[in-house]
C-alpha cells in the first residue's frame, strides 16, 4: 500500500521542484521575448529527480489514515493504523462511522434515509444550507424517475423543490434538467443521462461528507486529495510554459508517460 501512494507523491515533488528550477530563467526570457521556453527532461532524468526525494514511511502513513479517516472508511482506518502501529487515540472513531453510514445511503440511492441520518447527527445542517438541501432532495427526485415512479416525482419535485427554484437562477436550471428525465424512455441515454450516473450520487456525498467535516470543525478534504490537485496543478503550469517532461497520466499506480 505504501508503494501505491509514493510514486504519486514523488512525482508531485519532482513537478513542484522542477518548475521552480525553470520559473526564474522563463521570468527572464520573458522579459526580452514573447517566444515560450522549451526545455526537454527525459524520463530518466525524471525519474531521477523523484528518486531523490526521500518519504518517510511513518509520513507516508499519516497521509494514507488522514484520507481514510476524512473519506469516512473507519473499519479501513482502524485496520491500517494497527498494521502500522499508529493509534488513533486522537480521532473520533464514532463520528468517522455517522460520516460513513451517510455515505453509503447515499451512494445506495436512499436519500430520505440520509437526510434523517444528517439531521439527526447535525440538525441544523441542512436548513443553513440551502444549495446542500437541495443537492439531496434533487437526488431524491432522481431516485424517484430511476424507479419510474413518475406521480411521485411530479409530486415531490413540486411541494419539495418549486420553492429552491424559485429563489434561485442555478437550481432552476438544475432541477429543468432533473424533470427533463421524465421526457425520455430512456433517460440513462438522454443529454441529461449523467445525472442519472452512479457518480452523480458519488459526487452528493463528497458534498455532504466535507460540509459535516466543515460544521465539526474538521478539514473538510484528505491531504492525498489536495496533494493529487497540486500535482494537476503543477503539471499545468508546466505545460504552460512549455515545458517537455514525462507527464504523469495514472495518478492511482504513478506511471509516467514516454517523453
Amino acid at each position: 500500500m505504501h508503494a501505491h501512494f509514493a510514486p504519486p507523491l514523488q512525482a508531485a515533488v519532482a513537478a513542484v521542484m522542477a518548475l521552480s528550477n525553470t520559473s526564474s530563467a522563463s521570468s527572464t526570457s520573458e522579459s526580452h521575448a514573447l517566444t515560450p521556453i522549451h526545455q526537454t527532461a527525459t524520463k530518466s532524468e525524471w525519474m531521477e529527480a523523484i528518486e531523490q526525494q526521500h518519504l518517510e514511511r511513518s509520513a507516508l502513513n499519516r497521509l494514507i489514515i488522514n484520507y481514510l479517516i476524512t473519506e469516512g472508511f473507519k473499519e479501513a482506518a482502524e485496520k491500517f493504523a494497527e498494521e502500522a502501529g499508529m493509534p488513533l487515540n486522537d480521532i473520533d472513531l464514532t463520528s468517522v462511522e455517522e460520516r460513513l453510514k451517510i455515505r453509503e445511503a447515499i451512494e445506495n440511492g436512499k436519500i430520505q434515509e440520509a437526510i434523517d441520518f444528517i439531521n439527526k447527527k447535525s440538525p441544523e445542517l441542512l436548513d443553513q444550507n440551502r444549495q446542500l438541501a437541495f443537492h439531496l432532495k434533487q437526488q431524491h427526485l432522481i431516485e424517484l424517475i430511476r424507479s419510474n415512479l413518475i406521480d411521485e416525482a411530479l409530486t415531490y419535485a413540486q411541494i419539495h423543490l418549486a420553492e429552491f427554484a424559485e429563489d434561485e437562477l442555478k437550481m432552476r436550471q438544475e432541477l429543468e434538467k432533473t424533470m427533463a428525465l421524465l421526457v425520455f424512455d430512456k433517460p440513462l441515454e438522454s443529454p441529461y443521462g449523467y445525472l442519472m450516473q452512479l457518480s452523480h450520487r458519488q459526487q452528493v456525498a463528497n458534498e455532504i461528507n466535507s460540509a459535516l467535516l466543515i460544521d465539526q470543525n474538521e478539514q473538510s478534504e484528505s491531504d492525498l486529495s489536495m496533494l493529487v490537485r497540486m500535482v494537476t496543478y503543477m503539471q499545468d503550469k508546466l505545460d504552460n510554459k512549455s515545458l517537455r517532461y514525462p507527464k504523469l497520466i495514472d495518478i492511482a499506480t504513478g506511471k509516467l508517460d514516454d517523453c
